[in-house]
């Protein structure tokens, strides 16, 4: 029965992995901790914890701030205090996404401040919660990375748009192969995953995929992942039929 902590909860991927983390039976997917920035959880996933029979529980957690993370991880570690055990799975969906143009013209404040949530952030969550980790069964780390991370892929194609945001995602990646590297003696298994392009707030109307479909996606590579086989992996999403998610690793 593993537990869950999710960042960016209150939307989204985030929301999304919630919803359908509940559907499966409690002696599958115990716990679920849902967290995100606001004092209190946004209507949708207000609902979801209503209807979760006490399985859901909200935890005010921003992750660009150092107390919040503690307080969160204090809280999270007392409710586990009665079962036992450790938290099981980590996924690092917390994010933000600045509308920018040209690096050259992109203001130094923007990439500081999306560095400090989409990088610092994972750090500061994935550091505060370790110890809870290190005392869970499954010990799976999961960071929402994005092929727009992909320096190879950057190369090929040398797109000028959200210059801050890739950079964050090349940050990740290697920020997850460095926390792959220390981990693995414990038998951690730490990896980065493309949830594709998805139709929220951050990817826009236009994006290929519906939360849903990327949700789900995401969800069968963290059940089937394990540490010799994806221990600091670069993933990518599979779609059945869908010639842009093989579900192939992107290249770093």
């Amino acid at each position: 029965m593993a537990s869950y902590l999710i960042t960016g909860s209150s939307r989204g991927l985030g929301l999304e992995l919630v919803k359908q983390l509940v559907t499966f039976k409690q002696n599958t997917i115990g716990a679920i901790f849902a967290s995100a920035r606001a004092s209190s959880p946004s209507s949708e996933l207000a609902q979801v914890i209503q209807a979760s029979n006490g399985r859901v529980q909200y935890v005010q957690l921003d992750v660009s701030d150092q107390s919040s993370v503690e307080a969160a991880a204090a809280t999270v570690t007392q409710k586990l205090s009665s079962t036992k055990s450790g938290l099981d799975v980590l996924v690092n969906n917390a994010g933000i996404q600045i509308p920018e143009g040209r690096i050259s013209s992109a203001k130094a404040s923007d990439l500081e401040f999306t560095l400090s949530t989409n990088v610092t952030g994972v750090h500061r969550v994935t550091a505060a919660f370790l110890p809870l980790l290190s005392r869970g069964q499954v010990k799976k780390i999961v960071n929402v990375s994005s092929t727009l991370g992909s320096i190879e892929l950057s190369v090929r194609s040398p797109a000028t748009f959200h210059p801050s945001y890739k950079i964050s995602k090349a940050a990740l990646n290697m920020l997850t192969v460095q926390y792959a590297a220390e981990l693995a003696p414990q038998g951690f298994t730490v990896f980065a995953v493309s949830p594709g392009w998805l139709q929220t707030d951050l990817g826009g109307s236009y994006a290929d995929l519906k939360p849903s479909d990327g949700a789900r996606a995401t969800l069968d590579i963290i059940f089937k992942s394990t540490p010799k086989k994806d221990n600091g992996s670069y993933r990518d999403i599979y779609i059945k039929g869908n010639s842009t998610y093989t579900g192939e690793n992107p290249p770093w």
